[in-house]
């Protein structure tokens, strides 16, 4: 029984150290503006926003929690097990104070979709609160790619408490040069 269990670890932690590395993003110095040249070829598909405070939400009493302890519903306990997933994802692993403060702040997932093979860069520029008007931007390329990619950044630890929360923001799929598609908040101008 030992040997299997040792197997088993063996064999998941390396699965988990061939998985693909994960990509940082390069922070510019300063934000050159892009000609405008949409694509058909080239859309965000999905953009998913997540803020992870020190706080964690509190649980409110609603219709789905006089649902959910009704023993005869199926759906009992669900929908109140998902709303946390996402901040327990996010501080999985940190153990220490210090840890879940380099974890808080503002997390952007863009699904995109690339309809022929290219050299794109993925930016995301923008704005935080104690900055006001002045814009940020970090960018990732990638080489020849086609297909459905997904990108991530991440504006936490330090950069979130000097700066604050972010406030406005818009991500841009660059082709030589080029802006082929974009996605922005409701407050960008």
């Amino acid at each position: 029984m030992k040997f299997a269990t040792l197997f088993f670890l063996a064999a998941l932690s390396s699965g988990l150290a061939a998985s693909e590395p994960k990509v940082i993003p390069k922070v510019l110095a300063k934000v050159n503006a892009l000609p405008m040249a949409l694509s058909n070829d080239f859309e965000f598909r999905k953009t998913k926003l997540f803020y992870l405070n020190e706080n964690p939400p509190k649980a409110k009493k609603s219709l789905s929690s006089s649902l959910s302890s009704n023993p005869n519903n199926p759906t009992a306990g669900i929908a109140e097990a998902s709303l946390g997933f996402e901040r327990t994802y996010r501080m999985y692993g940190a153990l220490t104070g210090a840890d879940q403060r380099q974890r808080f702040g503002n997390y952007f997932d863009f699904f995109l979709r690339v309809k022929r093979p290219a050299n794109v860069t993925v930016r995301l520029e923008y704005r935080q609160e104690k900055l006001r008007s002045f814009v940020q931007a970090r960018e990732i390329s990638y080489e020849n790619v086609k297909g459905n990619l997904k990108t991530e950044f991440a504006i936490i630890g330090d950069d979130y408490f000097n700066d604050g929360r972010v406030i406005s923001w818009r991500c841009l799929l660059i082709e030589n040069g080029r802006i082929v598609a974009e996605n922005r908040s409701y407050l960008w101008e």
